[in-house]
Parts: C-alpha cells; structure tokens; sequence
C-alpha cells in the first residue's frame, strides 16, 4: 500500500462512513447527536481504556499462535484455517482500494478534508500507552501504511476466523476464550477511534462470506483433495 496507495486509486470516502454512522448509531448528547467513537472520546475510564489496549495488542498474535497449534495438532484444518485467512485479507485489501475510508481518528483530527501523507496514529490507544508508560502502540501506528482503510474492520474479522476454527476443531472451554477475546477486538476497534461500528459489521460480513463461500463451496469442488496433498507433504 505504500508503493501503490489506495488513493492514488479510488476516491476517498471521508464524511460518508461518518455520516451513517451517525444515522445508525448515533448517540443523542445535549440535544446534539454523536458517534460512538465521539462519545468515548468524552466517557472513558481507566478500566475500559486497559482492557480494550490489552485486546488490541493480541490482535494477530492469538490467531498466530492458534495456527502453530493447529499445525501441530491438525494439519488439515491448519491448511484450511490458512487459506481461509488468506482470502479474508485478499477480499480485504481489495475494498481497501475500491472504497478508501477514513477511521474516525482522522476526522477528529482533520476533519472531512483530505490530507495526504498523513501518518498512522494510535488515538485512543495512547490512554492504554499512559497507563504502562511505554509507547507500545505509538510504535505500531505511526509506522501504519493503512491510514485509509477503515473499511473492512480486518480487526474484526480475524478474531472471528480463529472462533470459527476452534469450533470446528471443538476446544471447548477455549472458544469461551476465543468468543470473549472476538467482542472484545470489537469493542475495542470502536471504543479506541480506530473503527466505526459499521466497519465491524461489514468486517463480520466479509469474514462469513468468506468463510460460507471457502468451507460450502470451494471446499467441497475444489479445495479438499489439494489440501490433502499439502498436508501429506507437510
């Protein structure tokens, strides 16, 4: 995304995804409706402001981690949980460059006007960093190539993926886990400015789609027999 920017490709889409929101999810507040994310930027407490970083941070490394056991434990679901990963960042990145939106940090910042060049920023993950004193997610955001790409919530979808293979996979007590550590990823994608809840809902729908499309239909006519193969050469 850095050599062939998003925006260099389609038209940016700034006050739109601010706009339903509000329409969808608008909270009323002395006679004024807000978003969501504008509404936590008002009513937030140390509690939420931890939970939510410590969610956040565990984004990519559960579903890691839940892939290294799977390719110890079932390396066919490994394949599948992979490849399944895979076309949920493909169908990703491709809205990424057929509908560029902005988070809501960059309208709290910048408005609806489009700045190019402007870098990644933690916005309310910097409370989580206040509490550890360490610069945790400033070091992650401000080197984000992905500024302008709220929508799909991929945050949203991974968690998701990795509930679905564990159920699949039947652990039990650890998709109480799993379920847990999904509404809060989502939570938190709002709750920290860096998602509006229509980029989760849209999130959710591109990772069941996805998935339905991979396990229903895919798998079926195509993809089982080369999966079989890969994992006997594994």
């Amino acid at each position: 995304m850095r050599i062939i920017p998003n925006y260099e490709v389609s038209t940016v889409h700034i006050r739109e995804p601010y706009e339903i929101e509000k329409a969808l999810f608008g909270i009323k507040v002395s006679n004024n409706t807000i978003t969501p994310n504008e509404y936590f930027n008002i009513w937030n407490n140390r509690f939420l402001d931890f939970i939510s970083g410590f969610f956040y941070i565990n984004w990519m490394p559960i579903p890691l981690a839940f892939g290294i056991y799977l390719f110890i434990k079932d390396k066919l679901l490994f394949a599948k949980f992979s490849m399944a990963f895979l076309l949920v960042n493909l169908v990703g990145f491709a809205i990424y460059y057929i509908y560029p939106a902005a988070p809501p940090w960059y309208v709290n910042l910048y408005g609806f006007d489009l700045h190019i060049g402007v870098p990644g920023n933690r916005a309310g993950l910097d409370r989580f960093d206040a509490l550890i004193k360490y610069p945790l997610f400033e070091g992650i955001y401000n080197k984000n190539a992905n500024v302008l790409a709220a929508i799909p919530s991929l945050h949203a979808t991974y968690p998701l993926i990795v509930l679905f293979y564990g159920i699949k996979k039947r652990l039990t007590w650890i998709n109480i886990i799993f379920a847990i550590f999904t509404l809060g990823i989502w939570f938190s994608a709002v709750y920290s400015g860096h998602h509006y809840i229509i980029d989760v809902v849209l999130g959710v729908v591109v990772a069941v789609v996805v998935l339905f499309s991979f396990e229903k239909i895919l798998t079926i006519k195509y993809v089982d027999k080369l999966m079989q193969k890969f994992v006997e050469n594994i």
